[in-house]
C-alpha cells in the first residue's frame, strides 16, 4: 500500500514537472517570438530615423532655443567665416569660409563632411602623433587652411561650431564611421604627376571660376569668396591637408569642377592627380615650424612634400610622385 502510495506521489511529480517544462518552453517561445517582433520594430525606427550614408542627409532646421541659436550662429561662421575672427580691427587668418572646402556647410558626401564628425572624435591624428579633441582638429584648420591662428577651445564661436557639427549630426548612428565621410578614393597613377597635363586641365575645367591665376572670384555682394583661391596669398598654407596631392586629387575627384559628385564625377582619376599637383606647384603661404609636424616620421604621409622624412626619397618625389615607395 505503502509502496502504491509513492508511486502515484513521483507520478504526481513528474506530471508537475512535464507542465512545468511546457509552460517554460511556450513562455520561451513567447519571449522570442516578441524580441523578434521588438528587433523588427526597432530595425524599422533606425531605418526611418537615421541616415548611414552622408548623401542621405536632409538639411534641418534649429529649434528656437538656445542650443538652436548657438547652432545657427555656428552655421554663419562656417559658412561665412571671412566675416568673423577679428582682432584690433585685423582679420586673423585668410577670406576664405570653412565651407570652401567642407561644402554645403559641411553636409556634402565625400567633400570633408561634418556630418557624424562628432561621434569620430576623440581620434589619433599622426600629424601631431596624438589622440585629438574634435576642437584641436578645428583649430588645426584655423591654423592651416584658414592660414590664421588657434581660437579658444572654450570660446563661444568653438562651442557655436561644435553645436553646428552636433545639430547636423542628429539622424546618424552613434557607434561608427558613415559613408561619405573623408574623401573618395582614387586609383593612384604609377607615375609622377604631369603639370602640363595638369595646366591644361586647369584651364579647361578650373579656370572660369577660379581664376587663370588662381585667384578665384570674389562674392560681388558680400565678403569672402565666391569661388576660393587657390594659390597666392589668400590660399590655405603649404602645412595645410590639402597642399597634399594625394588629398587635394581626392577632394577634386568627388567634387571638382562644380557639379561632380562621388558617384558623378566629372574627371579621371588620372586628371585628378595631374590638376591637384599642377594647383599645389605654385607658391602660397609658409605655415611656421612644419618641421615640428609628424614626431613619428614613419606616421608621415608620403605626399607630405616638406621634410623631414624617415625615407632617403627627394622632397620633389614626394611632392609629385610617384609614391611607389
Amino acid at each position: 500500500m505503502e509502496y502504491k502510495r509513492l508511486t502515484n506521489y513521483v507520478k504526481a511529480l513528474g506530471g508537475i514537472a512535464l507542465l512545468s517544462l511546457v509552460m517554460c518552453v511556450c513562455l520561451f517561445l513567447f519571449a522570442y517570438e516578441q524580441g523578434r517582433g521588438n528587433i523588427a520594430s526597432a530595425k524599422e525606427v533606425l531605418d526611418d530615423s537615421t541616415i548611414v550614408h552622408v548623401a542621405d542627409y536632409v538639411p534641418i532646421t534649429f529649434k528656437d532655443d538656445a542650443e538652436g541659436k548657438l547652432a545657427a550662429y555656428g552655421e554663419k561662421l562656417i559658412k561665412n567665416t571671412y566675416d568673423y575672427f577679428y582682432e584690433d580691427g585685423k582679420k586673423i587668418g585668410n577670406n576664405l569660409a570653412c565651407s570652401n572646402c567642407h561644402l554645403n556647410g559641411g553636409t556634402k558626401a565625400f567633400a570633408a563632411p561634418y556630418v557624424g564628425l562628432h561621434q569620430v572624435f576623440p581620434i589619433y591624428i599622426g600629424r601631431e602623433d596624438k589622440v585629438e579633441s574634435l576642437e584641436e582638429r578645428i583649430n588645426g584648420c584655423f591654423e592651416r587652411s584658414m592660414n590664421g591662428r588657434a581660437i579658444a577651445e572654450n570660446s563661444n564661436e568653438m562651442r557655436a561650431i561644435i553645436t553646428y557639427i552636433k545639430q547636423v549630426s542628429q539622424r546618424t548612428h552613434n557607434d561608427k564611421r558613415l559613408d561619405g565621410q573623408g574623401f573618395v578614393k582614387i586609383e593612384i597613377p604609377d607615375r609622377a604627376a604631369d603639370l602640363k597635363h595638369g595646366q591644361v586641365i586647369y584651364a579647361n575645367q578650373c579656370s572660369s571660376c577660379h581664376g587663370e591665376q588662381g585667384q578665384g572670384q570674389k562674392n560681388p555682394n558680400a565678403g569672402g569668396y565666391l569661388y576660393p583661391p587657390l594659390w597666392g596669398a589668400d590660399s590655405y598654407n603649404d602645412g595645410a591637408g590639402m597642399a597634399r596631392m594625394l588629398t587635394a586629387a581626392r577632394f577634386i575627384k568627388g567634387n571638382m569642377p562644380l557639379g561632380a559628385t562621388y558617384d558623378e564625377p566629372l574627371l579621371s582619376d588620372e586628371e585628378a592627380y595631374d590638376v591637384a599637383a599642377y594647383i599645389n606647384s605654385f607658391d602660397r603661404p609658409k605655415k611656421a615650424n612644419k618641421e615640428k609636424d609628424y614626431p613619428n616620421l614613419a606616421k608621415k604621409p608620403k605626399d607630405c612634400a616638406y621634410p623631414p622624412y624617415a625615407d632617403d626619397i627627394s622632397a620633389e618625389q614626394h611632392k609629385y610622385g610617384p609614391f611607389n615607395f
